[in-house]
């Protein structure tokens, strides 16, 4: 079963400075775990100028990772 997370734009930021998230060189980590960051927009993706503005993310963990 998946797990995963909402975080806003702030709390992702904060996780990266804090290094709650790193990124391992092969992917992002949170732990001892690999994890997928994705982007929620609001509005349809093909009328998005910067793709990494949003304001919320989900953090979804991998399995078997």
């Amino acid at each position: 079963m998946e797990k995963e997370k909402i975080l806003s734009k702030e709390e992702l930021i904060q996780m990266l400075d804090n290094e709650v998230i790193v990124d391992s060189g092969k992917g992002w980590m949170m732990g001892n775990e690999e994890i997928e960051i994705i982007a929620l927009h609001e509005i349809d993706p093909r009328f998005l100028q910067d793709v990494t503005n949003s304001k919320f993310y989900k953090i979804i963990y991998k399995e078997g990772k």
